[in-house]
């Protein structure tokens, strides 16, 4: 028995194994065992919940860099010169690329909610894997998916070129027949005709020709179209600023001058924040984003809270179980030591009693 008790208070188990009582042995190792299922899951929730919050840091550091996109448009909507316009545009081009870099950033352990495709999170809640809470994941890092925010870059301001060709004095000289028709026909690239009656006028030379050709189309006064006359090279170069053209003649009796196409016209553009209205829409398409962040925010801060309160109630589990496999085996130390020391007395009085009963017998050997 002082063997027994001291072991109890050796290990604080009253039930050591099967042997000591079946029943409570079992079901006590059937509590700890779930209560250490859980403990391991509720590793797991931990890192869900720091999941969770990267995400949220993410988002509420994308919000920001949203609404200093949505001040840039502003500005620009404010501001009538063209060039400050486009400096906004870079600047807010500069503000999109940041935010699919953050985005690319929120990472934590290798799961990121805001990466898109394979990053969803699946947070399980008891031992059987039947309780779970499914997190999808959010792609911001190409924002300008209709998926993602919606928000398109702004195209950056194109200088036009004019389209020109030169012909030679020469090449017009050998050309003109001198007859009252003598024209030359203008066209556009797309078909338009610019002019069917420019007239042809021979100089004393190919130069004198050129010069002649030049002035004859600057006289019409044909929008976007004008003529230079290069004297040191002999030559007249014609240009239109709105589209290719296609110069000829009328099949000049004396000669023919060979038809003339451009095909080095490059049309200007203003950029996306050229004209208030694309600036408008900019600016809805900004206000969007912002609602969509807003909402995503609160369903990642949902899901939050309910992971950090099943990590809570787990935890509460994990120590409602562990004390009720306690109540099972676990020893009352005091009453196990009350019994060890009433063990030992009744050893101790033991052997005073042999003690005495020897010492008896001794005595009464001593009468003989």
């Amino acid at each position: 028995m002082m063997s027994k008790t001291q072991n109890i208070l050796a290990t604080g188990l009253k039930v050591n194994s099967a042997l000591d009582n079946p029943s409570s042995f079992f079901t006590a190792s059937s509590l700890n065992q779930r209560s250490s299922d859980l403990r391991g899951l509720l590793d797991d929730m931990g890192q869900s919940v720091q999941t969770l919050k990267a995400a949220d840091e993410g988002i509420q550091a994308i919000t920001k860099l949203v609404e200093a996109a949505k001040g840039k448009a502003n500005q620009a909507l404010q501001s009538s010169d063209t060039t400050d316009r486009a400096r906004y545009a870079t600047e807010y081009n500069e503000l999109l690329g940041q935010i699919e870099a953050l985005a690319s950033d929120a990472d934590y352990k290798g799961k990121n909610l805001l990466a898109g495709a394979g990053n969803d999170l699946a947070v399980i809640f008891n031992e059987l894997g039947d309780s779970k809470l499914n997190v999808t994941a959010v792609d911001y890092t190409d924002i300008s998916d209709s998926g993602s925010l919606g928000l398109a870059r702004q195209a950056a301001p194109v200088s036009g070129t004019s389209a020109s060709v030169t012909i030679s004095g020469a090449e017009l000289h050998a050309a003109t027949a001198w007859a009252d028709d003598d024209a030359l026909t203008i066209q556009t690239a797309s078909g338009d005709t610019l002019s069917n009656s420019i007239p042809l006028s021979q100089g004393a030379s190919e130069n004198g020709t050129a010069m002649l050709t030049a002035n004859a189309i600057n006289s019409a006064g044909i929008d976007g179209l004008s003529a230079t006359w290069n004297m040191g090279a002999q030559s007249v170069t014609i240009t239109y600023d709105h589209d290719d053209i296609i110069i000829d003649d009328n099949d000049l009796s004396g000669g023919n001058l060979a038809t003339k196409t451009t095909s080095n016209y490059v049309a200007a553009t203003a950029g996306s924040f050229a004209t208030d209205q694309l600036i408008n829409e900019t600016l809805g398409q900004l206000n969007d984003a912002l609602s969509a962040l807003r909402s995503q925010a609160s369903t990642f801060g949902t899901n939050l809270t309910v992971v950090e309160n099943r990590q809570s109630f787990t935890n509460s589990l994990i120590n409602t179980l562990e004390e009720g496999a306690g109540k099972l085996t676990l020893a009352d130390t005091n009453k196990e030591g009350a019994n060890l020391l009433a063990l030992q007395t009744r050893q101790q009085l033991s052997s005073t009693s042999l003690s005495f009963a020897s010492q008896a017998d001794q005595n009464v050997l001593r009468l003989f």
